[in-house]
Protein backbone atom coordinates (compact mmCIF):
# COMPACT_ATOMS: atom_id res chain seq x y z
CA UNK A 1 0.00 0.00 0.00
CA UNK A 2 1.17 3.38 -1.05
CA UNK A 3 1.60 6.08 1.74
CA UNK A 4 1.75 8.78 -0.86
CA UNK A 5 -0.92 11.36 -0.52
CA UNK A 6 -3.99 11.70 -3.34
CA UNK A 7 -3.24 14.81 -5.08
CA UNK A 8 -6.70 16.66 -5.69
CA UNK A 9 -7.29 17.81 -8.90
CA UNK A 10 -10.13 19.31 -10.96
CA UNK A 11 -11.14 17.66 -14.09
CA UNK A 12 -9.79 20.67 -16.62
CA UNK A 13 -6.38 20.24 -14.31
CA UNK A 14 -6.06 16.54 -14.82
CA UNK A 15 -6.69 16.61 -18.38
CA UNK A 16 -4.58 19.46 -19.01
CA UNK A 17 -1.62 17.42 -17.10
CA UNK A 18 -2.86 14.11 -18.94
CA UNK A 19 -2.09 16.16 -22.58
CA UNK A 20 1.25 17.97 -21.45
CA UNK A 21 2.19 13.88 -19.99
CA UNK A 22 0.71 12.96 -23.99
CA UNK A 23 3.01 15.80 -25.78
CA UNK A 24 5.96 15.05 -23.92
CA UNK A 25 5.80 11.41 -24.60
CA UNK A 26 4.81 11.33 -28.08
CA UNK A 27 6.39 14.26 -29.45
CA UNK A 28 8.96 15.59 -27.44
CA UNK A 29 10.73 12.42 -27.38
CA UNK A 30 10.66 11.89 -30.54
CA UNK A 31 11.88 15.61 -31.75
CA UNK A 32 14.62 14.98 -28.50
CA UNK A 33 15.85 11.65 -30.70
CA UNK A 34 15.89 13.17 -33.78
CA UNK A 35 18.10 16.63 -32.50
CA UNK A 36 20.62 13.87 -30.61
CA UNK A 37 20.83 11.83 -33.89
CA UNK A 38 21.77 15.29 -35.77
CA UNK A 39 24.27 16.12 -33.00
CA UNK A 40 25.66 12.67 -33.04
CA UNK A 41 26.04 13.35 -37.11
CA UNK A 42 28.15 16.49 -36.33
CA UNK A 43 31.08 13.78 -35.15
CA UNK A 44 33.41 14.79 -32.28
CA UNK A 45 31.30 14.50 -29.04
CA UNK A 46 34.11 15.59 -26.39
CA UNK A 47 33.45 19.14 -28.06
CA UNK A 48 29.95 18.79 -29.31
CA UNK A 49 27.50 21.52 -27.29
CA UNK A 50 24.26 20.76 -29.24
CA UNK A 51 24.88 17.02 -28.72
CA UNK A 52 25.37 17.91 -24.21
CA UNK A 53 22.53 20.24 -24.64
CA UNK A 54 20.39 17.65 -26.43
CA UNK A 55 21.01 15.36 -23.64
CA UNK A 56 20.15 17.72 -20.98
CA UNK A 57 16.95 18.38 -22.81
CA UNK A 58 16.42 15.05 -23.15
CA UNK A 59 17.06 14.50 -19.42
CA UNK A 60 15.21 17.40 -18.46
CA UNK A 61 12.03 15.48 -20.37
CA UNK A 62 12.19 12.41 -18.71
CA UNK A 63 12.54 14.01 -15.22
CA UNK A 64 9.02 15.88 -16.24
CA UNK A 65 7.73 12.87 -17.81
CA UNK A 66 8.25 11.20 -14.46
CA UNK A 67 7.25 13.66 -12.42
CA UNK A 68 3.62 13.92 -14.67
CA UNK A 69 3.27 10.29 -14.85
CA UNK A 70 3.38 10.27 -10.76
CA UNK A 71 0.76 12.92 -10.52
CA UNK A 72 -0.96 11.68 -12.60
CA UNK A 73 -1.10 7.92 -10.99
CA UNK A 74 -1.56 9.64 -8.12
CA UNK A 75 -4.93 12.06 -8.58
CA UNK A 76 -8.12 12.01 -7.75
CA UNK A 77 -10.51 14.32 -9.13
CA UNK A 78 -12.52 16.39 -7.16
CA UNK A 79 -16.54 16.40 -8.25
CA UNK A 80 -17.87 19.38 -8.01
CA UNK A 81 -21.94 20.41 -7.34
CA UNK A 82 -24.41 21.52 -9.63
CA UNK A 83 -26.36 22.49 -6.34
CA UNK A 84 -27.08 26.54 -6.48
CA UNK A 85 -26.69 26.35 -2.87
CA UNK A 86 -23.37 23.98 -2.74
CA UNK A 87 -20.03 24.93 -0.95
CA UNK A 88 -17.19 26.32 -2.53
CA UNK A 89 -15.30 23.30 -3.53
CA UNK A 90 -12.28 22.49 -6.24
CA UNK A 91 -13.55 23.67 -9.14
CA UNK A 92 -15.20 26.78 -8.13
CA UNK A 93 -14.98 29.82 -9.59
CA UNK A 94 -16.26 32.51 -6.35
CA UNK A 95 -17.68 35.94 -6.97
CA UNK A 96 -16.40 38.03 -4.51
CA UNK A 97 -16.53 41.45 -3.09
CA UNK A 98 -13.74 43.07 -1.14
CA UNK A 99 -14.27 45.95 1.23
CA UNK A 100 -13.25 48.58 -0.77
CA UNK A 101 -16.32 47.83 -3.39
CA UNK A 102 -14.42 46.43 -6.17
CA UNK A 103 -15.01 42.81 -7.58
CA UNK A 104 -13.30 39.71 -8.33
CA UNK A 105 -13.08 36.24 -9.21
CA UNK A 106 -11.13 33.75 -8.08
CA UNK A 107 -11.09 30.19 -9.40
CA UNK A 108 -10.04 27.41 -6.53
CA UNK A 109 -8.03 24.81 -7.86
CA UNK A 110 -5.30 22.03 -6.35
CA UNK A 111 -2.07 23.62 -5.78
CA UNK A 112 -0.47 21.78 -9.05
CA UNK A 113 -2.74 23.81 -10.70
CA UNK A 114 -2.57 27.01 -9.44
CA UNK A 115 -1.82 30.53 -11.44
CA UNK A 116 -1.89 33.75 -9.52
CA UNK A 117 -1.51 35.46 -12.91
CA UNK A 118 -5.19 34.08 -14.23
CA UNK A 119 -6.73 34.30 -10.38
CA UNK A 120 -6.70 30.50 -9.87
CA UNK A 121 -5.37 29.95 -6.36
CA UNK A 122 -4.71 27.39 -4.67
CA UNK A 123 -6.58 25.37 -2.29
CA UNK A 124 -3.56 25.03 -0.06
CA UNK A 125 -2.78 28.72 0.42
CA UNK A 126 -4.33 31.11 2.84
CA UNK A 127 -7.16 32.62 0.44
CA UNK A 128 -7.89 29.35 -0.97
CA UNK A 129 -8.48 27.81 2.74
CA UNK A 130 -10.29 30.69 3.67
CA UNK A 131 -12.50 29.68 0.28
CA UNK A 132 -12.55 26.46 0.66
CA UNK A 133 -16.64 25.63 2.10
CA UNK A 134 -18.10 29.19 1.72
CA UNK A 135 -20.96 29.99 0.77
CA UNK A 136 -22.31 32.86 -0.89
CA UNK A 137 -23.18 35.54 1.64
CA UNK A 138 -20.37 34.07 3.38
CA UNK A 139 -17.96 36.85 4.35
CA UNK A 140 -14.00 36.24 4.87
CA UNK A 141 -11.26 38.72 6.21
CA UNK A 142 -7.53 38.18 4.98
CA UNK A 143 -4.98 40.27 6.79
CA UNK A 144 -6.80 43.27 6.95
CA UNK A 145 -8.95 43.05 3.71
CA UNK A 146 -12.31 41.79 3.86
CA UNK A 147 -14.16 40.02 1.31
CA UNK A 148 -17.84 39.21 0.75
CA UNK A 149 -18.79 35.88 -1.52
CA UNK A 150 -21.07 37.60 -4.06
CA UNK A 151 -21.85 34.05 -5.94
CA UNK A 152 -20.30 30.31 -6.74
CA UNK A 153 -19.93 28.53 -10.40
CA UNK A 154 -18.85 25.74 -10.92
CA UNK A 155 -16.39 24.32 -13.76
Amino acid sequence: MSDRKPIQLTAKGLEKLTEELRYLKDEKRQELTEYMGAALADGDLRENAAYDEARMLQSANEARIADLEEVVNRAVVVETSSAADAPATLGASLHVEDDEGAKHVFHLVGSLESDVLQNRISDESPLGQQLLGRRAGDEIALGSRRFKVVSILFE
